[in-house]
Parts: structure tokens; C-alpha cells; sequence
């Protein structure tokens, strides 16, 4: 049951209201901040992802002793102060280095969290790619490869993917500009072997170029251009069953109404299905082929052949009576 708040005057209302839900959700703001201890890896990694998500960004430049499994009550503080339903915190300590947590909120509560451990080797940062970069507030393309991805499941991995893709998929929008389409992030991890660590969880980044191929469509390329991660999975909180049911509902208005026989594929067809009554194929028209016609003399030669049958025939007949 969600706490209700009665507003004792009409600047107070209008905020409520403001923050209250709505069919049409604004686009999730995301909030950056970082614990007292912080490597200058994982300070860079927080200004190279919130580069990528500006506009939609909320950033804290002082130090905040917060342990976000232990104690989340100042990040849900932060979230509503904000209306951030999506934080970012940077840590490191000797138990747990180069750390980013992953945190979604909803009504302002944490609903699920997840360490990601920043491999410090192969960490690249957008600085570090000389070329040009994408425009601010654009939409990425993201693609998804790798095994533990699709686990039926629940578990870290399915986890890491739900939260990246609610960090980057931006603002909703029903249609998209191909030209709009500048860049591509593409994450991928490996197959889980038993007796092996964890696989990684590899993040790049790509620009989308292209070029002309003497067709209609052109020859595409892609050119890496940072920030590049390699993320080891540290701790994790799944959500609650009945908080994520009541995060994934839906208003009436939204939801399309079902058209009976009409369906969607996976490919995202759509196909109905007809009912019919019973057919009578022998009365069926079918299409006549000039090619199959019999032509005038075949015919003739026809009538020829079974007028010579019958008298042959009748001839035959008399001989027996006599």
C-alpha cells in the first residue's frame, strides 16, 4: 500500500501532483554519484557514462559515505530529492575494487541493485579513441550476445542486462530517424564453464558509419570510440515478486485491445487466421491454360477413330448371327 500524502497548500499540490504517476511516465533521470574512497578509474568511468546519457542526468561532485546493501535510506532520500529512478555509484575499497553498483528505484524504494568490478587493464576511456564522438541526447542501438543473457531464470546476468538496457535506452519515442541512429553499444559475455570463474561482461561502443556500395542501401561500418569496459559481477539484490509485479503494471489506456483471430509472430508479423465453411472442390473454378487445350484436329481425329470403331463393331456382330 503506498503512503499517502495530503498537501497543506497549493505549492506543495502542484509538486505532488508532479511527482504522482502518470499514464505517460517522464524519461527515467539517472544519478551519479560516488562513495568517500574513489579510484580515478572509476571517476572516469562515471564522467564517460554520464557523457553517453546526458541529457537525462543528475550529478553529486561531493563524497558520500553510503553502503548501498547495508543501508540504501540516503540513496532513496537522493532519488526522490531528484525524481531518479536509476543511480550509479562509484566505490573502491581492497575487497572490492574499481566498483560501479547499479541501483533502480521505484516509487523512490530501491528495487534491485548490482556490483559490476571494472577489469582496470583493459578499461579504455572516450578520451582515449581520437575520433569523433556522437550527439548528445540520441538513442543507441543495443545488442545483447551471449548465453547467460537468456537465462529463463533469474540471475546476475539477467539482472546486469535489465539494468544496462533501462541506463541506455533513453526517452521513449514511437518513431526514429535512421540518420538519428549514430551509434551502437554492444554487450556480450562468454558460455559459464563449472570450475571456472564467472565469465566477463564485455561493453563496447561503436559509431555507426556509411558509406557508399554503389546500391540503394549502403555498405556499413562500424569504428569503436569508448568508453570500453571489461565487468566482473559482484553482489546482487533481486527484487521483490510483488513490488515487481506492481513495477510492471500497466494503465487499461495503454495496453492495446485484442483483436479476436490476430495475432503477432516473433518477428513481429501479424497474422489472422480465417474461418471458413466447408468447400465443394468438384464444383471448384479452376484457371484454364490455353497450353492444355486440345487443338481442332486432334479432335477431329478423335471423331474419325470412333466412327471407324463403330462400324468395325457392327460388322462384326452381323458375322456372328449368321
Amino acid at each position: 500500500m503506498l503512503r499517502q500524502i495530503k498537501p497543506r497548500n497549493a505549492r506543495s499540490k502542484r509538486a505532488l501532483e508532479k511527482r504522482a504517476p502518470h499514464l505517460t511516465e517522464n524519461p527515467k533521470n539517472t544519478l551519479f554519484l560516488r562513495y568517500s574512497s574513489c579510484s580515478q578509474i572509476v571517476q572516469l568511468a562515471l564522467a564517460d557514462i554520464l557523457s553517453i546519457k546526458r541529457p537525462l542526468v543528475v550529478r553529486f561532485n561531493k563524497k558520500n559515505d553510503i553502503h548501498p546493501f547495508e543501508d540504501p535510506s540516503s540513496l532513496e532520500f537522493f532519488s526522490e530529492k531528484n525524481d531518479a529512478a536509476l543511480i550509479v555509484y562509484g566505490s573502491n575499497s581492497k575487497k572490492r575494487p574499481h566498483c560501479l553498483t547499479l541501483i533502480r528505484c521505484f516509487d523512490h524504494k530501491v528495487l534491485d541493485m548490482l556490483e559490476l568490478y571494472i577489469d582496470p587493464e583493459t578499461f579504455r576511456t572516450l578520451n582515449q579513441f581520437k575520433n569523433r564522438k556522437c550527439a548528445v541526447g540520441l538513442k543507441p542501438l543495443i545488442s545483447f550476445s551471449g548465453t547467460p543473457f537468456e537465462n529463463p531464470t533469474t540471475t546476475p546476468y539477467t539482472l546486469a542486462k535489465s539494468l544496462l538496457l533501462d541506463l541506455f535506452r533513453g526517452s521513449e519515442v514511437q518513431n526514429v530517424d535512421v540518420s538519428g541512429l549514430q551509434y551502437i553499444i554492444s554487450i556480450s559475455v562468454g558460455d559459464e564453464v563449472e570450475g571456472q570463474p564467472p565469465p566477463k561482461i564485455h561493453f563496447r561502443a561503436y559509431l555507426i558509419k556509411t558509406r557508399k556500395s554503389g546500391q540503394k542501401v549502403p555498405r556499413v561500418e562500424l569504428e569503436e570510440m569508448g568508453p570500453r569496459f571489461d565487468f566482473r559481477i559482484g553482489r546482487s539484490r533481486q527484487a521483490d515478486e510483488s513490488v515487481m509485479k506492481e513495477a510492471l503494471k500497466r494503465p487499461k489506456h495503454l495496453e492495446p485491445k485484442q483483436k479476436k483471430n490476430i495475432e503477432t509472430d516473433l518477428i513481429g508479423d501479424k497474422v489472422g487466421r480465417i474461418h471458413m465453411g466447408k468447400q465443394d472442390l468438384g464444383a471448384l473454378q479452376t484457371r484454364k491454360m490455353k497450353g492444355l487445350k486440345r487443338s481442332r484436329e486432334f479432335e477431329d481425329k478423335d471423331i474419325v477413330r470412333k466412327a471407324n470403331g463403330l462400324q468395325n463393331g457392327g460388322a462384326e456382330t452381323k458375322r456372328t448371327k449368321s
